[in-house]
């Protein structure tokens, strides 16, 4: 559902265009009204654009994950702070509590020792992908490799993907409320089939790690703990590196002098990886936060109560915060980015999604020196979400194997 905006506005957001090219109206918001209110079919919601608002917001502590601010305060006590134990929907100390449980498992380590397999199926699939012809690089290759990845690590049967794949784009794009129901309720309705499985049959991948995971107060993550961390990992370990991996080869593509630049020095991929983030970035918003008290940024002040969102993508192309915002460059800087968000809340995933990211542009670009759109760039569309940015498809001719 488009979404509109008080007062005089000089791009249309959330509709038509926007959704091909949402940065002049960013840019524009960022110069003349950093801090727009929107307005919502179900309420009213503040958009903030800066670079320095949004990081600043991250980390302040009068911006909650508790919904019930929103209400009159004698109404609060009665209602539950969430309507699922999800991590991202909480504040310290519940929020520290269940980091901490799943970090066990999550570690560092684990997550670099991943990558000789993303190697290995990014491998596959090229190998796979034919030289003539055209083929579609989003269902081809961006979504195979990260979902293959999650559903391995998470213990996920890989012939289940297309469904829960399914139930997630529906959660993330902007659907009607009763889908979003209905999807939700079939996707904690078949991870809490698989923990029960997992139970009695356990394995090494992830789901199992978290079931017996404890710490040392006896602590542990209760069962719908569990199922909503499940959904959580599951839906952002898949659908943010889906979107890095296309916007970023789309990116490549439309800059022919940066893709000659990666393909004649290929380490320039770290840096290009945060540079894709930056310039196009794959979650456009930060979930939903609100108000416990008045906050000020940019000179506006947000009365107590309300629903703020922390615009990422137009944050990141900021010229306060770096130079010529407007143009890829994979050598540049991109240090302070809020490509992951920031403070207590940032992405527990990020190493994983960065070496996914790494691996997957990395040995396409080598594999397929040739690579081209097999369209015009203003063919391609992209997914209707306030939350993530990513295309729908990609036709590109491949060519021949390096």
């Amino acid at each position: 559902m488009a979404l509109t905006t008080t007062g005089t506005d000089p791009h249309e957001l959330f509709t038509g265009g926007f959704w091909s090219d949402p940065y002049p109206a960013y840019a524009a918001l960022r110069e003349s009204e950093p801090v727009r209110k929107l307005a919502l079919p179900d309420g009213e919601m503040w958009l903030l654009t800066r670079h320095a608002d949004v990081r600043e917001a991250f980390v302040d502590p009068r911006l909650s994950k508790d919904w019930r601010y929103t209400l009159p305060e004698e109404q609060r006590a009665d209602m539950p702070a969430a309507p699922t134990p999800m991590m991202i929907l909480m504040d310290p100390p519940d929020h520290t509590r269940l980091r901490k449980l799943v970090s066990r498992s999550f570690t560092v380590r684990r997550m670099s020792e991943l990558q000789p397999r993303v190697e290995e199926i990014a491998a596959d699939l090229l190998a796979r992908m034919p030289e003539d012809g055209t083929v579609d690089l989003m269902r081809e290759y961006a979504f195979l490799v990260p979902v293959q990845v999650i559903c391995e690590l998470l213990g996920v049967p890989a012939e289940d993907r297309d469904d829960f794949s399914a139930w997630s784009s529906v959660l993330v794009d902007e659907s009607p409320a009763d889908d979003k129901n209905a999807a939700m309720g079939k996707l904690y309705g078949y991870l809490s089939e698989l923990i029960a499985r997992k139970r009695t049959e356990p394995d090494d991948a992830l789901l199992s790690s978290l079931i017996e995971v404890s710490d040392t107060d006896g602590d542990r993550l209760s069962s719908e703990e569990l199922v909503a961390m499940a959904v959580m990992l599951l839906i952002a370990g898949h659908e943010t590196t889906v979107n890095l991996i296309g916007n970023g080869v789309l990116a490549l593509l439309t800059h022919p002098d940066e893709l000659a630049r990666l393909q004649a020095d290929p380490s320039l991929i770290t840096s290009a990886v945060e540079e894709f983030l930056r310039f196009d970035s794959p979650v456009a918003q930060a979930p939903i936060r609100f108000t416990a008290e008045e906050v000020t940024y940019s000179g506006v002040t947000i009365p107590a109560g309300e629903m703020v969102m922390l615009g990422l993508a137009a944050a990141n192309r900021d010229g306060d915060w770096v130079e010529r915002p407007d143009q890829l460059d994979l050598g540049r800087d991109t240090s302070g980015g809020v490509f992951f968000g920031h403070g207590v809340h940032f992405c527990l995933g990020a190493q994983l999604a960065r070496i996914e990211g790494r691996v997957a542009i990395g040995k396409l670009v080598a594999d397929r020196p040739d690579l081209a759109l097999a369209v015009d760039p203003s063919e391609l569309t992209h997914r209707q979400s306030t939350l993530v940015r990513g295309l729908t498809n990609m036709p590109v001719a491949p060519g021949p194997r390096a």
